[in-house]
């Protein structure tokens, strides 16, 4: 029997997002701006939510002083989106069941972060070896999170990495505006309040941990590992 709609027996388009998958998006979104601005300014100036800074880096090596972990970040990303995919593909498991081992993956490696930090008081010497054994299970922390977005919600935009995110909204908002078709073929509206919400979501962690880091130094580490938790009981 139809509905009275017309609509709700239509196959849901596989492009767009469900409720809880974006309500899970934005949350990483946040942290990965808390991880990323913590890691920077208490590990030694080593993104360690995405790959771009620290290539950058590196090749400015070529004109000044490199911290070393910077180059190691890369090979150690590489090495920890395997074995989340390993991990991934040992347990068996898809959909939300995956997303929770694999978000639990994530809280379990904040966590050491968050301890080791604290014990050892890292932010007072970023360069240091243990700071930058710190910094590389930060970045295997969000390497299993950007593995675990392309394997369980493959059509999700990046929670990390912004350039995409931005380029996705300016697009979105100026076919939302043009009076003739646009451009893209996933409607305008949603691009852009699918884009902004994770921009804004970056941009809140970012805010959020830089404030937590002036006052509360390695303890700032906290917020993150208190919203990966949430991020397991996400319904």
């Amino acid at each position: 029997m139809p509905s009275r709609s017309g609509t709700d027996d239509a196959p849901k388009d596989p492009r767009l997002l469900s409720g809880w998958e974006i309500r899970l998006v934005t949350l990483l979104s946040v942290i990965a701006g808390m991880v990323d601005l913590i890691g920077f300014m208490t590990l030694g100036n080593i993104f360690t939510a995405h790959i771009t800074g620290n290539l950058v880096l590196i090749s400015a090596a070529f004109l000044r002083e490199v911290n070393p972990a910077q180059a190691l970040a890369i090979p150690i990303f590489f090495i920890a989106v395997a074995a989340t995919w390993l991990i991934a593909r040992r347990s068996g498991r898809h959909g939300r069941p995956l997303v929770r081992l694999l978000v639990s993956v994530q809280f379990l490696l904040l966590t050491c972060v968050l301890v080791a930090s604290v014990v050892t008081g890292a932010s007072a010497r970023p360069q240091s070896l243990i700071a930058g054994i710190i910094a590389m299970i930060a970045v295997w922390a969000m390497a299993t999170q950007h593995a675990l977005l392309r394997l369980t919600v493959p059509n999700a935009p990046s929670t990390a990495v912004m350039t995409g995110n931005v380029t996705n909204a300016v697009l979105a908002l100026l076919d939302a505006l043009s009076s003739g078709k646009p451009l893209r073929e996933i409607t305008a509206e949603r691009r852009f309040l699918k884009s902004l919400i994770l921009l804004v979501g970056f941009l809140g962690g970012c805010v959020f941990a830089a404030v937590a880091v002036y006052f509360w130094a390695d303890w700032a580490w906290l917020l993150p590992v208190m919203l990966a938790a949430l991020a397991i009981v996400l319904r």
